[in-house]
């Protein structure tokens, strides 16, 4: 990812940090009969997030912070655009999200180190309607995830 920021206040910054991600999805399914299975989806995803980041004061060498933003996502493994002869469980490779998390920046000789924990609840229902087994029993599907991150800033 790469990360420009702008200072509004001493406490407060906007934040773009447009990057690839690499996901796996995974759903399990419970059908009658105790039977069950695992439909797993791979992603690679343009993230475009715009973020504010209330960082607090200094204390010696830290600070905590926390996050909170929108986001647009873009599939670029989406089943979207494949016809439904088989049963597949197909997404839509637009997404738009809510982002939340915190962390804390630690200030070293030579750089500031960054770790963060932040929480990603999609908004728009990425599912596309199906007659298969898979997609059929669905009638709504939001992503959600929980990403750590290290960060060094220069």
């Amino acid at each position: 990812h790469l990360m420009a920021s702008y200072t509004l206040t001493r406490h407060l910054r906007v934040r773009f940090v447009p990057g690839l991600s690499f996901q796996e999805r995974a759903l399990l399914y419970r059908f009658a009969g105790n039977a069950e299975q695992l439909e797993r989806t791979s992603a690679v995803n343009l993230d475009v997030p715009l973020l504010l980041k209330w960082r607090t004061d200094r204390m010696t060498n830290v600070a905590a912070y926390a996050l909170g933003g929108v986001k647009y996502l873009r599939d670029f493994q989406s089943q979207e655009d494949v016809r439904q002869e088989e049963d597949i469980l197909r997404l839509r490779s637009g997404n738009v999200a809510l982002d939340l998390g915190a962390g804390i920046d630690i200030f070293l000789p030579f750089f500031k180190l960054a770790i963060q924990a932040k929480t990603e609840h999609g908004l728009l229902n990425v599912l596309l309607p199906g007659q298969g087994e898979l997609t059929s029993p669905l009638e709504f599907l939001r992503t959600r995830s929980f990403v750590l991150s290290v960060c060094f800033e220069g």
